[in-house]
């Protein structure tokens, strides 16, 4: 048995967010395409002598990262633990390249990740589909941070079933220093949408076409999120960006999932660095970086 194990995870792109009416539990349900791209966390989970979970930061301190059982990671860890009768304290290093807070499952791809960690860790061997599962039970967006690539979510985004995808395609994310709640844009969502009919949540055909296609043009412009209004309503300096993004030649672009961070669909490789380029220049957003997707979801890369 190893002392210590490594999972990578991406984050996520809402390629479509289709939300249907507010229910009486308080959700909404929805159906999105999620694509894998290529920002991970790194989640090192190991043995320690000191009893219970331990939550540690492998990168540069923040004060939006939990480091208590509010962290997404802790809460998989605790499940897991009770699960298989794990007794062992772990200690959970998170270093981190997705957003916190900003639409990229940021939290669940850890908590995802812990998953397949703690499953390597003590030999386990459940398969994926039982940890997507597990991961369920604590957040809608964990199950796909676990399979990765290209799928539809349903339900809660729970749901995952895999999508056809054809190539690889290049994104500029516009990153921003602050995030968004979640409920909060919900909130405001149904705050705009009030006295509205409002649709059952349904995937484009257009956009799966694409996808089977493996045409970014055609993606680009079947691109949606119904959360983007209140993103921008909550954040009014969305709506700049995705001008400037536009105006320079994307394909397509649209807030990721609650927002804040703003994806950009752009032809290759060459056209991404120059939309990184005059996003930068333009000085309507702080952090530009570019990504390829889709990826594989949460691997193990080290256990020793």
């Amino acid at each position: 048995m190893p002392s210590h194990v490594v999972a990578r995870v991406p984050g996520k792109i809402n390629l479509q967010l289709s939300v249907g009416p507010l229910q009486r539990d308080g959700y909404h349900p929805v159906a999105t395409v999620f694509q894998a791209v290529s920002i991970f966390d790194d989640v090192k989970v190991a043995l320690s002598s000191r009893a219970g979970i331990t939550i540690l930061s492998g990168g540069k301190p923040s004060d939006y990262l939990p480091l208590d059982k509010n962290n997404l990671a802790y809460k998989a860890a605790e499940l897991m633990m009770k699960k298989f009768d794990i007794t062992d304290g772990l200690e959970i290093t998170l270093t981190k390249e997705i957003p916190i807070a900003g639409g990229m499952a940021g939290g669940s791809a850890d908590a995802g990740a812990t998953i397949v960690a703690i499953d390597s860790l003590f030999g386990l061997g459940l398969k994926r589909n039982d940890m997507e599962r597990i991961g369920a039970e604590l957040g809608a967006d964990i199950p796909f941070t676990i399979s990765g690539g290209t799928a539809i979510g349903t339900g809660r985004g729970d749901q995952i079933t895999p999508v056809l995808s054809r190539g690889s395609y290049n994104w500029v994310l516009a990153l921003s220093s602050s995030g968004l709640s979640t409920p909060a844009v919900y909130s405001e969502c149904d705050r705009l949408r009030e006295g509205l009919q409002v649709a059952p949540p349904h995937v484009s055909d257009s956009l799966l076409h694409a996808l089977s296609a493996g045409d970014a043009v055609a993606l680009g412009k079947a691109l949606s999120n119904d959360l983007q209004p209140a993103a921008c309503s909550l954040k009014p300096a969305l709506r700049l960006i995705l001008d400037v993004g536009m105006d320079y030649g994307a394909l397509g672009g649209l807030v990721s999932g609650s927002g804040p961070t703003v994806a950009f669909l752009a032809e290759n490789e060459d056209h991404a660095l120059d939309l990184v380029v005059a996003l930068t220049s333009s000085g309507v957003v702080g952090n530009v970086v570019r990504a390829s997707g889709p990826v594989p979801g949460a691997r193990i890369i080290e256990s020793s």
